[in-house]
């Protein structure tokens, strides 16, 4: 997730991109750029880290031109460095692109353009929208400039592939902005004299509260206060303005009341653009051939708090799948522990910001003893995705409240995916049955669109439970772990004592802690362990519990019968359950701190990456 801001006016477009960049760096902040328009050229500013960097390096470069494209960024493809920021040029320094998304056959392009002459001066994937569109302008005709323009957009667009959204423009066409929207988020705002492209509306809020909100495949054509639309076929569309009545402070959350909110609501996004990494063969990304594969006979799984609890449930998918024992420690018990050094051993770490200084001292004790390193990281060029051999990336885009929904749910799907990869390369699983494993983990971004909006279902429950001051969160096998993550979610925002508990425990002493009201949540899809889940709900609902069972389709009517409430869940598969059953506790966590007044985003004690011991 990258930030993209354009202007196109009478004034110095600078101030306006440069204040842009900093409403939309909740969206990246590896590094940041800006090209202008100047005259008969283009002038590029770029420098790593926030942007406040590049306010200083514009300010002592000057550049000055009343069209300019903005960036902030988030890497994907490439370190941060200067040379991977946007603004991203062509061979002639001629057409500037900023780009938010991940063009999924990009090597393929930059193979063909490089066979053709092209030179290029970065590692991303970007690069190659500029010196696509460069080579298009060769064989378009128009009968202007900005007509060809266009035509070569539209023939680039046809042969890109991905989730992607990009702003254009070129020396020979002044006054001109081109924005493209497939599936990555891109607006446009309409003012006085002056037009704006965005990834997010706070990027112009100040200036405009007019926006176009694109639709897929559209092209967005600005001039100075005028914006035409072509449809994704090619024709013109009656633009059709909305009027945002959103503060700043709203929009920079996309309407939503805080950051947890509006990250639960990205996961089906976040998911899907995560997964599209996940196609690759894991082999490549552990450096590793299918003999190599075969020969791992152990695997340590190193993580803190959430990322933990993400660690524990690979541990089952690992188990199952690829027939591999899995140890699963915390970061900062496995660095003092005694860990017997043994050939064929993968530790993994897994890691929001990749600056965990307790997971970072784990995987360099890891490193020590030989073993093969993994990180499952949302930061690419972070400290941990330097140190270990190899990173699977998850693109989830900056998390900014300090509690992690979206990065918790791409870290189980980033684990699932690595387990169908092992166990197809050692031969646990056929190549039929990891076919369709993974049509069921293709569909599973889809089945999360429907599971978040089980919103208002939850927060109509808190009201009659919010005031408790304890609650306890119950499951088995592969749902004990998310049992785990769901009393570490309320705890963390709304700061009332929760619990988690394999339910088959239950009776070894956790019921004693069970009186009357108190909420107990059950994670009990309709599996295998359906009918011991029905008993415990009978355990804990004989003792005066408030018992909630959080179900699929086919346990619906069973569950009613032993439990307060229920909540159904969307059916997907046994193993990828667990991603979907946590939103719902996600959202009591929200709710529940919300009722009490809580600082969601920003809950007290705690920070977002511990960077020290």
């Amino acid at each position: 997730m990258c930030g993209i801001i354009g202007y196109v006016g009478k004034n110095n477009s600078v101030p306006y991109i440069i204040d842009g960049l900093k409403k939309l760096e909740y969206r990246g902040y590896d590094s940041a750029g800006i090209s202008i328009l100047q005259k008969d050229k283009l002038v590029t500013v770029r420098a790593v880290g926030k942007v406040a960097a590049l306010e200083k390096a514009a300010l002592l470069a000057s550049p000055c031109g009343t069209t300019g494209l903005g960036h902030t960024r988030w890497a994907t493809h490439g370190k941060p460095s200067e040379e991977n920021s946007h603004p991203h040029t062509d061979c002639l320094g001629e057409i500037v692109v900023v780009h938010n998304g991940i063009i999924e056959n990009y090597l393929l392009l930059r193979a063909k353009l490089e066979s053709l002459g092209h030179k290029f001066k970065s590692e991303t994937d970007t690069e190659v929208i500029a010196h696509l569109i460069e080579e298009n302008l060769k064989s378009v005709r128009g009968s202007n400039e900005e007509e060809r323009l266009i035509k070569a957009v539209q023939k680039t667009n046809k042969e890109l592939a991905g989730a992607f959204a990009y702003g254009v423009m070129w020396v020979h066409t002044p006054g001109v902005l081109v924005g493209v929207k497939n599936q990555s988020p891109l607006v446009v705002g309409v003012g006085k004299g002056e037009s704006f492209l965005a990834s997010d509306v706070p990027a112009f809020l100040q200036h405009t509260n007019k926006v176009l909100f694109l639709d897929e495949g559209e092209i967005a054509i600005l001039h100075a206060g005028q914006v035409s639309v072509l449809d994704r076929f090619g024709k013109p569309k009656k633009v059709r303005v909305t009027k945002i009545s959103w503060d700043q402070k709203t929009a920079e959350k996309g309407g939503y009341s805080h950051f947890m909110l509006k990250e639960i609501y990205d996961q089906p996004q976040a998911i899907e653009d995560t997964l599209r990494t996940a196609r690759a063969d894991f082999g490549k990304i552990l450096g590793l051939d299918t003999s190599a594969l075969r020969r791992l006979e152990n695997v340590h799984i190193i993580a803190c708090g959430t990322a933990y609890h993400a660690g524990l449930v690979g541990k089952y998918y690992i188990e199952q799948f690829a027939g591999i024992p899995v140890s699963v420690d915390l970061a900062s018990e496995y660095k003092y522990r005694t860990v017997p050094h043994r050939k064929g051993t993968l530790a993994i770490a897994i890691s929001q910001s990749g600056e965990t200084a307790d997971t970072i001292g784990a995987i360099k004790k890891a490193k020590e003893l030989g073993f093969r390193t993994l990180a499952i990281c949302n930061v690419l060029g972070s400290t941990l995705t330097r140190l270990c051999d190899s990173t699977f990336f998850t693109h989830c885009g900056p998390e900014i409240s300090v509690a992690s929904t979206k990065a918790f749910t791409c870290q189980i799907t980033s684990m699932y995916a690595l387990a169908i990869s092992l166990g197809l390369a050692n031969g646990n699983v056929s190549k039929t049955a990891f076919d369709k494993l993974h049509r069921e983990l293709m569909r599973l971004s889809k089945a999360m669109s429907e599971t978040v909006k089980l919103e208002y279902t939850v927060r109509h429950l808190t009201r009659k439970i919010y005031k408790a001051e304890r609650f306890i969160f119950l499951g088995r096998h592969v749902h004990f772990p998310i049992a785990l993550e769901g009393a570490l979610k309320l705890k963390e925002v709304s700061y009332r004592s929760a619990e988690g508990f394999a339910a088959g425990e239950i009776k070894h002493g956790p019921i004693s802690i069970i009186d009357k009201g108190t909420p107990v949540f059950m994670l009990m899809p309709q599996d295998d362990l359906f009918e011991k889940m029905l008993s415990a709900c009978q355990e804990c609902r004989a003792r005066g519990a408030f018992v909630v069972a959080l179900t699929t389709p086919g346990g619906q009517a069973q569950a009613k019968r032993v439990a307060d409430q229920v909540i159904v869940v969307p059916q997907v598969s046994d193993f990828l359950q667990p991603v979907l059953h946590v939103v719902p506790l996600q959202f009591l966590a929200y709710w529940i701190a919300k009722r009490l007044g809580r600082d969601i985003d920003q809950p007290r004690n705690l920070a977002k990456s511990v960077t020290v011991e």
